[in-house]
């Protein structure tokens, strides 16, 4: 047999002993968290029809998912993101429900990329979706049960990082940018590119007023005193809306009392275009990326069907792990296995003693004796 068959494809890896445990427990305490708030388990097929993921909806470009036909001839792709699925699921069950919907997840989602740098190509989330509710209660309510979720899990050192679309929105519409200009201006942008996103402005001829507007969003971050500065940095009503409402959320905030955890960022975009207006993503030290993403995508469940506000958030697990890993985070919780040993003499009885122990909820190996024949020290 050919060797590389013990091998993975690049992107994917195997995950066991006591790392598959402590992932495990780590995804059991954010479970408890996120049921804690009252949000119900989903589940969603690995694969879905093309469309669900589709250019139009906003979410990976099609060279980055895993494609591949049914016998119909049908296009399908193996889910790279949760939030489509779940906005399809709730138009087809929940098409007339009126009262806010909690959904949390947990799978594996898969991204076809070769510009790798260090990612893995398959990765496990956890996340929560809030849909029905547009209220300022309701973003603030996702980004808390984040937080509080992250501390439950073990980690302490970390921040959620907070901005708003619509105010970078406001200050293109005012400026006069098309969509697809908004976009390419929103990704230098979003990849602190200043350079990039000032050629673009410059080649349409935008004033300078506008265009050291549109600049200056990029460095509009920090603790919410910079809200008022983006305030005063600009005119147009959509964008002085958008913080005022990262005020109010920020208020509320304060009330759950997590605001040490809390930054602001107006410069924050996505490559997600289903977003509509408040986003954030989770920064640790240890990982490059952030291991939190969300945010609010009003219009997304009308591509389904239903139309409803919505907002939710994913944990990337396994970058949690590998930051807590090298934070040296202790992961309690996780269960340590006893060792029985038997003789063909004794095993009648080390098998009655594990079977007390396992009746106990104790974890148990029973294993043939070594030369020193030991015996089980478990009498009690």
């Amino acid at each position: 047999m050919s060797r590389k068959l013990v091998h993975t494809p690049e992107g994917v890896r195997d995950i066991y002993g006591d790392e598959k445990e402590k992932k495990n427990v780590v995804e059991r305490l954010l479970q408890e968290k996120i049921s804690g708030y009252g949000y119900r388990d989903i589940q969603t097929p690995t694969f879905e029809f093309f469309d669900v993921f589709s250019r139009e909806v906003g979410t990976t470009p099609s060279k980055e998912l895993y494609k591949f036909f049914d016998k119909e001839g049908n296009t399908l792709v193996l889910r790279p993101d949760f939030t489509p699925s779940i906005a399809r699921c709730a138009a087809k069950y929940f098409m007339d429900e009126n009262v806010p919907i909690r959904f949390c997840y947990q799978g594996n989602t898969f991204t076809n990329t070769s510009n790798l740098q260090g990612k893995l190509k398959e990765v496990t989330q956890m996340g929560a979706e809030l849909i029905g509710d547009a209220s300022v209660q309701a973003d603030a309510e996702m980004i808390a049960m984040t937080i509080e979720a992250l501390y439950h899990a073990g980690l302490s050192d970390f921040q959620i990082s907070i901005g708003n679309l619509e105010y970078f929105k406001g200050i293109c519409a005012q400026v006069g940018l098309d969509e697809e200009k908004e976009l390419e201006v929103r990704e230098y942008i979003s990849g602190k590119n200043f350079f990039g996103a000032e050629e673009v402005l410059e080649s349409m001829h935008v004033k300078q007023k506008d265009k050291d507007t549109l600049l200056k969003v990029g460095e509009l971050f920090g603790s919410a005193d910079i809200l008022k500065e983006a305030g005063n940095a600009v005119s147009n009503r959509r964008s002085k809306d958008a913080v005022e409402r990262l005020e109010k959320v920020y208020q509320v905030l304060c009330d759950y009392g997590v605001e040490k955890y809390v930054s602001f960022d107006l410069g924050m975009l996505s490559k997600y275009n289903y977003y509509t207006g408040i986003i954030f993503k989770g920064y640790t030290y240890g990982v490059g990326d952030a291991i939190v993403k969300g945010g609010r995508y009003d219009s997304l469940l009308s591509r389904f069907g239903k139309d409803a506000p919505a907002i939710g958030f994913m944990i990337v697990v396994d970058d949690l792990l590998a930051a807590m890993s090298r934070q040296v985070v202790m992961i309690s919780g996780a269960e340590r296995c006893e060792k029985l040993y038997y003789t063909e003499d004794n095993f009648k009885e080390q098998l009655m003693c594990a079977k007390r122990m396992r009746a106990e909820g104790k974890h148990v190996e029973l294993l043939p004796a070594d030369k020193e024949n030991r015996k089980c020290d478990h009498n009690e």
